[in-house]
């Protein structure tokens, strides 16, 4: 029977022999799994209500006491501070698909946990974990066939259709009632920066920035063809617009260089004092005149700018802006064509960047300085307002989601009908399938069957429907020759032709939830023993350099 065992691990002529330290657990065998399972369902069960247009939001408090409300899985597995391996393991899948395709991390989850739920059935049953996984694996391959099949190739040019896909990414969303307003920035917003590579368009939304300022409201949000830099002109006697700019980017500090190692300059005269000053002061106006050359009236410096170097900038009629992150320098440089210059000397009109306006604003009682109108920006900026900041965090969030799938869309081409029917879909193949393979692993590929339509029937748990019904209406519609584009609406409660409906998701987006359940499932079912090391060392080591 398996249990908890203490750390003697075996017995030599009646003599206990020690293996592990005194203090460490162990787990092991069904207990282990069923353990494992228990806290990958829990996990799985606390955002299912979150799944779909009509999910519940969480609202969660960090030890700090800041508040997070939000209804997106990744960030509320972010926040949520586990402790569990298992859990642990559970919010590095939810990243992974996040930080891979940008969405449909709750869908990973849920689908994990339902995975492991049905597993346990078949543990309970003696069939062993390794033909389990063995069957989720030829189960998956078979799922992303039956996708692939059943994807739709679009024109990356169809401005609408990438519209119902940021749409569709938002549903649920505390901004839904912005949802095509917000949809609509999103694709031209990803539309600017992708740009074709090696016969591939490839659209890297780390150039679109994301600036929030509270105050305003949602339908104050904005795109600027061009950038915003969270600084201010760094002298007052500067102007505050510049039309028709001619910017120029510096790495490098607008200040007299310091030795890298320590110098002593022995003084014995004023005069020399006075040379020494005006030394400087001299390359400081050469630096300025030589910007002043390359026929520059903005600079923007990632460094340092010495008081005098500002003078003499605000005497040319130069803006300058100082210490600009990196990332945001360049930005600028993709947004206005301009070359990024490590030493004034290098600095030639080629190198100069364009816009029509560079301009600081006050926003939010905070100053900012626009640069926009560039011609043909490949870096934009998207400024978010909102009421109040909660509403501002969550609208950043959902719009990440719509410019993560239209970005995923612009890439590879294939969107899928949603409202959970290509989950019933693949639960239908997978059934006939099942039979095809027989043995024991047919009993797994049914079980993949049975948990895939978790999804359709969250979304209408969620949206106080029978999901019971639903999901039989589902079944029924899917055996129709026309019936893998038949979803949930759940504000009718219907089942209707997606397509039709313009709820559609990305390929890219689900067959990554799915190989991510299974991954995690798999990990998880192969767990058969638990050896958790003692934390009385840890304790004595805090207490030891507490007294010290």
């Amino acid at each position: 029977m398996a249990q908890a065992q203490p750390a003697v691990l075996t017995q030599i002529g009646g003599v206990p022999v020690l293996i592990l330290k005194e203090g460490t657990s162990r787990t092991v065998g069904k207990e282990a799994l069923r353990l494992n399972i228990m806290v990958a369902r829990a996990i799985s069960e606390t955002i299912k209500t979150t799944l779909g247009p009509k999910g519940m939001d969480k609202m969660l408090i960090d030890s700090l006491g800041d508040i997070t409300v939000s209804n997106d899985g990744a960030t509320i597995l972010d926040e949520i501070d586990v402790q569990h391996p298992i859990a642990k393991l559970l919010v590095e899948i939810s990243k992974a698909q996040d930080d891979e395709v940008g969405d449909g991390t709750t869908t990973a989850v849920v689908l994990a946990g339902a995975l492991l739920k049905e597993a346990e059935h078949l543990l309970n049953k003696d069939i062993h974990p390794t033909i389990i996984i063995s069957g989720y694996k030829k189960a998956l391959e078979k799922a992303i066939e039956v996708l692939k099949s059943k994807a739709i190739k679009i024109d990356i040019n169809d401005y609408e259709t990438l519209k119902k896909v940021a749409a569709t990414a938002m549903h649920g969303k505390a901004i839904a009632g912005v949802k095509d307003y917000f949809a609509d920035i999103a694709v031209k917003a990803v539309k600017q920066i992708a740009e074709k590579r090696n016969g591939e368009y490839v659209a890297d939304i780390d150039y679109i920035q994301l600036i929030k300022k509270q105050g305003g409201s949602l339908h104050d949000t904005k795109l600027i063809y061009g950038i915003v830099i969270d600084k201010e002109v760094v002298h007052p006697g500067m102007p505050k617009r510049v039309p028709n700019a001619k910017i120029a980017l510096l790495d490098c500090p607008l200040e007299v260089e310091k030795t890298e190692i320590d110098a002593e300059i022995r003084i014995n005269d004023p005069s020399q004092m006075k040379a020494f000053i005006e030394e400087e002061e001299r390359l400081l106006r050469e630096m300025v005149k030589k910007i002043k050359e390359t026929g520059a009236n903005v600079v923007f410096v990632q460094k340092g700018i010495d008081d005098i170097a500002q003078h003499y900038l605000a005497k040319e009629s130069i803006l300058a802006v100082r210490r600009v992150k990196k990332s945001d320098m360049e930005k600028l440089a993709r947004a206005t064509g301009a070359r990024i210059v490590t030493r004034v000397e290098d600095l030639s009109p080629k190198d100069l960047g364009e816009a029509e306006l560079v301009e600081e604003r006050k926003v939010a009682e905070e100053k900012m300085v626009f640069v926009e109108g560039c011609k043909n920006p490949r870096a934009v900026s998207i400024l978010i307002r909102g009421g109040i900041e909660k509403v501002v965090d969550e609208a950043e969030r959902s719009l990440i989601d719509a410019l993560s799938v239209v970005a995923d869309v612009i890439e590879e081409p294939y969107i899928l009908p949603g409202g959970g029917a290509p989950e019933i879909e693949i639960a239908k193949a997978l059934r006939e399938y099942a039979a095809e393979i027989g043995g024991k692993e047919q009993l797994a590929i049914e079980a993949f069957a049975n948990a895939v339509e978790v999804i359709p029937r969250a979304l209408a748990e969620n949206s106080g429907l029978d999901p019971i019904d639903i999901v039989t209406e589902l079944r029924a519609a899917h055996e129709k020759p026309d019936g893998w584009k038949m979803g949930i609406n759940v504000f009718t409660g219907k089942v209707t032709d997606m397509l039709a409906e313009g709820v559609v998701e990305p390929l890219i987006v689900k067959t990554h939830a799915l190989r991510s359940a299974v991954e995690a499932a798999s990990m998880i079912l192969r767990i058969d023993d638990i050896i958790a090391a003692s934390k009385l060392e840890e304790k004595e080591k805090g207490e030891k350099k507490f007294s010290e």
